[in-house]
């Protein structure tokens, strides 16, 4: 595991902006997608990297990954059949920075993104930004009845600690469903 990096004032400040690479390949069960990474995972390089964020929590407890795994350890998550994007690539303080246009253009490169890679589900984590890059206004937390190619999509809670509407418990169970789903559908692990 590589030493917890807590990133400076000024790295953070120079994180604005900067883009941080995909976890991801092709034949995945699950490939999670963020809103877009913050500065503390554009100063480290690691998503959802923020003290208090909690997908790497909820992806323990909702069995996708056998202990927590450390932001750091994000390369790990290939041996389970996950892997992370995000939906705009740029590194912002706040998803409320991000336009309309970066959303849109976010959801076309991810689309061409999953019909290359095929991953068994999509989950996009936050559903203002699942409604926003892809133009479904009402879409709720769960299944999608719109999939990419054969790609089931689903739309998770935002796991950021900014998220008051759900509790680490409500996000695991959240997570939990996805995971039971593709389970049941057969693919097995790594």
């Amino acid at each position: 595991m590589t030493t917890p990096h807590r990133p400076t004032a000024d790295e953070m400040a120079a994180a604005h902006g900067t883009t941080i690479p995909d976890v991801a390949g092709p034949g995945l069960r699950v490939l999670f997608c963020g809103i877009n990474p913050g500065l503390w995972s554009g100063a480290t390089g690691w998503h959802f990297a923020r003290p208090g964020n909690r997908f790497w929590p909820a992806l323990h407890r909702s069995g996708f990954t056998p202990r927590q795994l450390h932001p750091s350890e994000q390369g790990e998550l290939a041996a389970y059949g996950l892997g992370i994007t995000n939906v705009v690539a740029r590194a912002t303080a706040r998803a409320d920075e991000l336009t309309a246009d970066e959303y849109r253009e976010g959801g076309a490169a991810l689309t061409e993104r999953v019909t290359r890679l095929r991953p068994q589900a999509l989950a996009v984590l936050g559903i203002g930004a699942y409604r926003a890059a892809f133009g479904r206004p009402r879409a709720q937390v769960g299944p999608q009845d719109a999939a990419v190619g054969n790609t089931a999509v689903w739309v998770l809670p935002n796991p950021s600690g900014l998220n008051a509407h759900y509790s680490l418990d409500a996000i695991a169970a959240e997570f939990r469903r996805l995971r039971s789903t593709v389970e049941a559908a057969g693919v097995s692990e790594g």
